[in-house]
């Protein structure tokens, strides 16, 4: 049985589509990071203190993470027994409207509990977002171009995060910090519902995975696939979360705690103002940046292969930690864009263009929706939900100590690079194969034909 082949008309509305929704994800998220950095503990949690209402303010920020796994095991599962469309359909819709709702909440204890209520709704929403768009466009790609076109929708996701941060900057630049607390913070979560309609409509125009079809056709679709993959799939989960960590956590510790960082300890100790709008801009000009080093280290992975662009990914992560967050604790308008671009443009992003291929195949094509979603929220939620908070209160221990940043970044970087060790290279693999990349070996001399049987030599 082989895949019919996409037209390219299928492959151009599978990439729009998972753009606009890592669009939505991403300016969800980063307003709502950039928020929490610059508003939300005035807004909903004024009687704590600035380090108390900071810390609180991040903590909603990590219940969105702690939702995502839960969404994850529900979404992915509906999209290995039901499709990969409906799923789509369905987490856009439901981010949108958690998002649109914020820009709706009253300040103030009752407004906190909602805005809790509301994140874990975005998170549960979220959980299965990014990964049904990549295994979608995994499985519709070339086999020789895989790398590249799965982390083709991901240019939505910096283009999603440049959005939420440009829209700060305009706020800042245009109203005075009184006018922002009194209701233009608003503004940028209300104005979500036109990338909601976007989404919702293109997608509707999209087709199912001709992957998912074949296996729907030949009745080998796993009922239970959740459960198929905690039992069957231990080893490529386990070393999937391991390589999710440094990905997420500095993408996440660049892009939020950063601007903690300079505007909650270092414009205080060197009396430099402004810092939050140049930590702001840094991460702007590296989301921009990272919409195109995010597909060209995908392009990269399929000429060398995943895990070594994954691995020095993670090893250049390394060795920035403690020059990155030197360079921001000098309070140095350049050394802090420098030290931002390069952990998050370069460092995550490398790792992330691998990776967007490199998880839909390890996993076998019965639970393969399930194994990405469950590995990349779970990793999700033990670095990116909690570093914000792990990352102030350990600041706030140190009094503001860089060292602690970047010894946290480099613990992250190091989980990481074992991961990869855990995992085999899975360029060229067939998705068709029922079976993990892992039980076959590296070299993938054993194949499955989509019936689960093994292929004669």
């Amino acid at each position: 049985m082989s895949s019919t082949t996409p037209s390219p008309r299928q492959l151009r509305r599978a990439i729009i589509t998972g753009a606009i929704g890592g669009a939505l994800e991403y300016y969800d998220f980063a307003l709502y990071g950039l928020a929490s950095a610059l508003v939300f503990g005035q807004l909903f949690f004024p009687s704590l203190g600035p380090t108390g209402a900071l810390l609180a303010s991040f903590a909603t920020y990590g219940a969105g993470f702690l939702a995502r796994p839960f969404g994850g095991l529900f979404f992915g599962s509906l999209g290995d027994r039901k499709g990969r469309k409906l799923v789509l359909l369905l987490t856009i819709g439901l981010m949108g409207l958690a998002t649109t709702a914020i820009g709706l909440l009253p300040t103030g204890p009752v407004g906190a509990v909602l805005l809790v209520a509301l994140r874990l709704l975005q998170g549960f929403g979220a959980g299965a977002e990014q990964s049904g768009a990549t295994t979608l466009m995994s499985e519709l790609a070339p086999k020789h171009r895989r790398g590249l076109y799965a982390a083709l929708p991901f240019m939505g996701i910096f283009a999603g995060l440049a959005l939420a941060t440009i829209t700060f900057r305009i706020l800042q630049m245009t109203l005075t910090p009184e006018e922002i607390l009194a209701w233009g913070w608003r503004i940028p979560f209300l104005a979500s519902v036109v990338l909601i309609a976007m989404a919702i409509w293109i997608r509707l125009k999209l087709k199912e995975s001709p992957v998912f079809e074949n296996l729907a056709a030949h009745h080998a679709v796993d009922h239970a696939p959740m459960r198929a993959v905690l039992t069957e799939a231990r080893r490529p989960l386990a070393a999937t979360i391991l390589m999710r960590l440094s990905e997420q956590g500095s993408s996440t510790l660049y892009a939020t705690v950063a601007i903690a960082f300079l505007t909650g300890f270092v414009a205080p100790r060197t009396g430099v103002t402004g810092l939050g709008a140049v930590g702001t801009n840094a991460v702007l000009w590296a989301s921009l940046a990272s919409v195109l080093t995010t597909p060209l280290f995908g392009a990269l992975s399929d000429r060398i292969g995943r895990l070594k662009v994954y691995r020095a990914g993670a090893l250049f992560a390394a060795a920035w930690a403690f020059p990155a967050w030197w360079m921001l604790s000098t309070g140095n308008q350049a050394l802090a864009v420098i030290a931002i671009f390069g952990g998050f443009a370069i460092g995550a992003n490398s790792m992330l263009g691998a990776q967007c291929a490199h998880f839909t195949e390890l996993f076998g094509n019965r639970y393969r929706y399930s194994g990405v979603a469950l590995s990349r929220e779970v990793g999700a939620l033990l670095s990116g939900g909690i570093a914000p908070l792990l990352g102030v209160f350990l600041l706030s221990r140190v009094d503001g100590g860089y060292w602690v940043m970047a010894l946290y970044t480099l613990v992250l970087a190091l989980a990481t690079l074992a991961g990869t060790w855990l995992s085999v290279e899975t360029r060229d693999r067939e998705l068709t194969d029922l079976h993990d990349a892992i039980g076959q070996g590296a070299d993938h001399s054993q194949r499955y034909n989509p019936l689960g049987k093994p292929a004669a030599p």
